[in-house]
């Protein structure tokens, strides 16, 4: 029956009074946004294996609700999708896209759209212009074959045609290349510079195909309409970005002061904006969309706004807005071979032109072929925007239910194309040849240049890694080249967007990894630049936007690839100072195993860095070498790791503000008492001790092993470098008072791999973070009694085995 607003009461008075709560606007709205949310997040757990992005679940998720599948039973829609319910269903999720199309806005930032370059700019031009020429084609076609559309003009149905095939959605596409780590690459960095393009003419193109669609009916469509149209809308365009870009860059420029009611005017100045667009005749999207460019992208402003919108739109109202589309979506009215026919000639010429277009812009730009090939199938990623373009084709009935259909399965075969066949031509890693392994070696010129990936979740990291780095720093000759590469964390509510255009825009960016999504510091950005002009070590940024659980593999493939000889590695728990108060920060366990992952799978040494307030004065100590000395113990328990620590030892001594000392415990301790326990070369985190007894000989070995490297070393290093050794029947309280004792600001220490009597000794500890060893453990363990830093080093197992000797299992 014909919709009346006037016969639907907004709430029921309840089932005890006789009412049935599904009869009620309010009521069954809840009901349809449960049922619409839950479906759509079971399809996009049943895709996560296949990688798909959510926009895929979404559109599949209203198409399964609509009347091609669940739709067709009549009992389902009359109780749960009635006809007159379908307005308020709408409306609501028109709602959702008017504010995601504002954040789309907002995350575009057309300075970074301009610094693209002309490669980007062409390669996004081909891939517009020779799908939308083929769409021209297509719509002579379509006109001959789909019934009901030879009344519409060619020039509107040609406008919602070839704009639906030569649009790149910017946000899946952003998703996809994070998915796939493909980000921060090469394909990656063009395809998204191409795609905000592609994006900026896309809603340029939409709101001229409105234009035309809108010019009235009946008596008065007139050509002239379409003009008013147009001019109106380019002069609301001018004004947006000339007038009120004005206002908005000065409410951002407040920072930390801006006022609540700033925020809450700008989301009103949100609906403001689509109103006048509707006005005008264009989508009240468009005026969302053209409001969120007015404001910085970057900058606290902008964080607040997406923090406060972006759940709550992406994660609720925008899977209405898809179900609203899918109950409109109804794939039996494709009909014959003729109108089948047209969805695979639809899905070809959309595949084919977008595809080869960039293929050949990119190989002319003299892209490799594998990497120009898989950036023309990325740009072929539809979703939201195609929808969005569908379905306002579809309300100015240029687009009838049989065409509606056959582009949105379009739009939805293209999308899910994307990541398996990209997966499928273009693997970074084939392109790359195993490097040769570098290690520190207390042998090796100090001249010699050292690499060091440092890695940094965010700005509390920084100073205190950077103040290491330097220390490990030769001023005699500061051969040193550094990586830095970001960590940013890949969810479902990250702004992927805006952590890319910041990476590329800053470069030596650092970023606050949390669960409201990753941000960068421009304070942090800035003392990175200074750090390399005043120490004049060669700085290379690098980032990886991953997910938790695979963010180990692209730090290893970075550390690989540059052939760096140590890691460092910002431990997951750090303290910090806020005023006079020292508070202990604890990321979590997703950050742990991150750690734990590189440590067993690292390619080369690594440096676990737990700070206790390392980083202090950086300034200071860049500007002048004698404005703060370090006071530096490296604790010498034999083993493997713990020469590695000497290793470094020697690369700090040579440092001006360094004083080092290397402090050797031994343990009173007779050969026939002892029964040790020892965790194997291979052994994973958190598994249990393999027992291992040690013969006499293998013991005499390992002890005149450590003695040689420790006297060379002593012989090289006397009087820069103080030495203590010290025999010890109570090898933890040594540790402990060296941890709490306030003498030095750094202790570094192996993480294990210890000399038999060491382990003995230490056999009753188990450590709470195996990441940190027995030893590191025993000085993180006291909690505030601490009184310095902490470097926890691991080195590379392949160096390992060959210096440690075969041990014979238990029986």
């Amino acid at each position: 029956m014909a919709f009346n607003v006037t016969s639907v009461k907004t709430s029921s008075g309840g089932a005890w009074q006789g009412d049935n709560p599904l009869q009620f606007a309010f009521p069954l709205l809840i009901i349809q946004t449960t049922i619409v949310v839950l479906i759509s997040r079971v399809l996009e757990f049943l895709f996560k294996p296949l990688r798909q992005p959510k926009v895929v679940a979404e559109i599949l998720g209203g198409i399964l609700l609509g009347p091609s599948a669940l739709g067709r039973n009549k009992d389902f829609m009359q109780w749960i999708f009635p006809a007159w319910s379908t307005p308020i269903l709408e409306s609501v999720g028109s709602m959702g896209l008017l504010f995601f199309l504002f954040l789309v806005g907002l995350e575009l930032d057309l300075s970074s759209i301009r610094r693209s370059g002309k490669r980007a700019f062409g390669i996004a031009a081909a891939g517009m212009s020779l799908p939308f020429l083929l769409g021209a084609g297509l719509t002579f076609l379509t006109r001959k074959v789909v019934n009901g559309d030879n009344h519409h003009k060619y020039g509107q149905l040609l406008m919602f045609m070839g704009v639906s095939l030569s649009i790149t959605a910017f946000p899946v596409l952003a998703r996809i290349l994070a998915e796939l780590r493909l980000l921060t690459t090469d394909v990656g960095r063009t395809a998204m510079a191409a795609a905000a393009f592609n994006d900026v003419s896309a809603w340029i193109l939409l709101a001229l195909a409105v234009a035309l669609a809108g010019g009235g009916t009946g008596a008065h469509r007139s050509p002239l309409i379409s003009l008013w149209v147009l001019l109106s809308g380019v002069a609301f365009v001018a004004f947006m970005l000339v007038f009120v870009r004005r206002i908005m860059h000065w409410v951002a420029r407040q920072g930390s002061n801006i006022h609540e009611a700033y925020i809450w005017l700008t989301l009103a100045a949100v609906m403001v904006s689509g109103f006048m667009t509707d006005l005008i005749g264009i989508h009240a999207i468009f005026g969302a969309f053209i409001f969120g460019l007015t404001i910085p992208s970057d900058g606290e402003f902008a964080r607040s706004l997406v923090q406060r919108i972006e759940d709550f739109v992406s994660g609720l109202l925008l899977p209405v807005y898809f179900a609203s589309s899918g109950l409109k979506t109804d794939i039996t009215k494709i009909r014959g071979l003729e109108a089948w026919g047209l969805l695979v000639l639809t899905i070809f010429t959309a595949c084919a032109g977008k595809i080869l277009a960039t293929f050949f812009a990119a190989v002319l730009c003299m892209i490799p072929v594998r990497q120009s090939l898989a950036l023309g199938v990325l740009m072929n990623t539809k979703g939201l925007v195609e929808l969005i373009v569908l379905n306002i084709g579809k309300e100015k009935k240029v687009l009838d239910d049989e065409m509606f259909a056959i582009l949105v399965l379009m739009a939805l075969f293209t999308t899910f194309m994307t990541t398996p066949t990209v997966m499928a031509i273009y693997r970074p890693a084939r392109e790359l040849s195993p490097p040769a392994r570098l290690e520190i070696s207390s042998t090796s010129n100090l001249e010699e240049e050292l690499r060091i990936l440092m890695c940094i979740r965010g700005p509390g990291d920084s100073q205190s890694l950077i103040n290491l780095v330097e220390l490990c720093r030769s001023t005699k000759q500061p051969v040193l080249k550094l990586y830095v590469m970001q960590l940013l964390e890949l969810t479902d509510r990250s702004s992927l967007i805006r952590m890319v255009q910041r990476v590329r825009r800053n470069g030596l960016s650092c970023v606050r990894c949390s669960r409201q999504g990753g941000e960068l510091s421009n304070q942090i950005v800035a003392a990175f630049k200074v750090y390399g002009q005043l120490s004049k070590v060669t700085i290379r940024p690098t980032a990886s936007i991953s997910s938790l659980s695979t963010m180990h593999e692209d730090i290893c493939h970075v550390a690989e690839k540059k052939r760096a000889a140590m890691l460092l590695l910002p431990f997951h728990k750090a303290w910090r100072r806020e005023g006079n108060e020292e508070i202990l920060m604890n990321l979590g366990t997703g950050w742990r195993g991150v750690n734990q992952m590189v440590l067993t799978n690292a390619p080369c040494s690594v440096a676990l860095v737990v700070d206790g307030g390392f980083g202090v004065a950086l300034e200071h100590s860049l500007i002048d070498d004698n404005a703060l000395i370090k006071k530096v113990c490296i604790l010498f328990l034999g083993g493997p790791d713990s020469q590695k620590a000497l290793e470094l030892g020697c690369r700090m001594a040579g440092h001006p503000v360094m004083r080092v000392t290397v402090v050797r415990l031994t343990m009173f301790k007779d050969l026939e008492d002892m029964i040790e326990t020892r965790p194997s070369s291979s052994q994973a985190f958190n598994s249990k001790d393999h027992q291992i007894s040690i013969t006499p000989n293998e013991y005499s070995r390992e002890q005149e092993l450590d003695d040689s490297i420790f006297i060379d070393f002593r012989r090289k290093w006397t009087g820069e470098i103080e030495f203590v050794e010290k025999e010890t029947h109570n090898l933890i309280n040594e540790v402990k008072a060296i941890g709490q004792g306030g003498e030095f600001e750094l202790v570094i220490v192996g993480q294990g791999r210890f000399p038999p009597a060491v382990l003995a000794e230490l056999e009753d500890s188990r450590p709470e973070f195996d990441e940190l060893g027995h030893v590191g453990d025993l000085i993180y363990s006291l909690g505030e009694a601490v009184k310095c830093s902490l470097l926890v080093i691991k080195q590379n197992d392949s160096v390992k085995d060959n210096k440690m000797p075969k041990p014979e299992m238990a029986n």
